[in-house]
């Protein structure tokens, strides 16, 4: 392989890092621990929500943002999955002017349900923050209520006394209570949200939303309403952007990275010893210089790609590099208190 320098290498990381991540979030280091990436996050959607919408605006928007990208005449109705069965209830997507409070029209969901929220949410604020609102059948809207999110599969329905989003909605729903947490806080807890087990790393989180969040990507659909929401409000829901932010901030199994790369950001410590640096040889070792245990460990080449990964919870690890190339590749050691990444050098 032809020998790079270090410096050009550093260039093109910074580089290629730098070119993915859209001009909204500069300033935010994606390589923080998972608070401060929270809490910048959290500050960057408040302030730049600029514009509070009424509550009867909300129907314009959601002819905009809600577009099915096949018919543009139609919205796509959340929970919806059949068009052809007879049943208006099971619609998945209706005519955009099609709106009102009446059988076979759509109306406005609060994925967040307005009553859930500690306090209420009511029909102002947050309660017509329109990253939060959806298209959707009024009798279905009717029978989800405000019962909480719960697992399971295939189409939309009840799961005993909760309620299951539908195979192609499960993610959507999940982006947008992370929103709701991020940009309004303890009002908007997961918990009150979503049933399941809670989060290790978060008591406010349920672990079943970032399991949506990574089985189920980010549509045409979401993209659309995130642009054309951020034209209307000034600010933007940074999981649908980047589902892999959740992952980043609280953990759990590994969401698209639609930047490539992101989080990979050289956050050195000396709670850790990664040894020798540049390898020679064909073992990277990683040993705590501190009580300080790992919960898991990942290594990525310079394009991003995870070409390693291990969820062994140790104070030492050894990882073999004979089969990689040589090259600059970033290490990424999770911890309970975050995460720290370290620029490798194989040669």
């Amino acid at each position: 392989m032809k020998k790079i320098s270090l410096l050009v290498f550093t260039l093109v990381i910074s580089g290629f890092l730098c070119a993915q991540v859209p001009a909204y979030y500069l300033g935010i280091n994606f390589a923080a621990s998972s608070v401060d990436l929270r809490n910048a996050l959290s500050d960057r959607i408040s302030d730049t929500h600029t514009t509070f919408i009424t509550y009867d605006l909300v129907w314009d928007v959601l002819k905009q943002s809600d577009l099915d990208p096949t018919n543009a005449a139609n919205v796509l109705l959340i929970y919806g999955y059949n068009d052809s069965d007879g049943d208006v209830e099971n619609d998945r997507s209706r005519n955009k002017n099609d709106n009102g409070g009446s059988s076979g029209e759509w109306n406005r969901e609060h994925v967040f349900p307005k009553s859930l929220g500690s306090p209420d949410l009511g029909t102002s604020g947050p309660g017509s923050d329109a990253h939060n609102l959806r298209a959707c059948d009024v009798a279905t809207n009717g029978y989800r209520s405000n019962r909480l999110f719960a697992d399971g599969s295939g189409n939309a329905g009840n799961v005993g006394a909760n309620w299951y989003p539908g195979d192609e909605w499960k993610g959507d729903c999940a982006r947008i209570v992370m929103y709701m947490y991020l940009r309004y806080d303890l009002r908007c807890r997961p918990i009150y949200v979503a049933a399941g087990s809670v989060n290790a790393m978060d008591a406010n989180m349920i672990d079943v939303l970032l399991d949506w969040n990574a089985e189920d990507p980010v549509s045409e659909l979401e993209e659309n309403r995130n642009d054309v929401i951020y034209g209307y409000q000034g600010n933007r829901n940074p999981f649908i952007d980047n589902p892999k932010i959740a992952t980043l901030i609280w953990g759990g199994p590994d969401a698209e990275d639609k930047w490539g790369g992101v989080g990979l950001e050289e956050i050195n410590s000396s709670a850790f010893s990664v040894y020798p640096n540049p390898v020679i040889g064909d073992l990277l070792h990683i040993e705590s210089q501190s009580n300080q245990s790992f919960e898991g460990v990942k290594l990525f080449n310079v394009s991003g790609k995870l070409v390693y990964s291990s969820t062994l919870i140790s104070t030492y690890q050894e990882i073999s590099t004979q089969s990689f190339e040589p090259g600059v590749y970033f290490l990424s050691i999770q911890t309970a208190n975050g995460n720290y990444q370290k620029k490798v050098i194989l040669k």
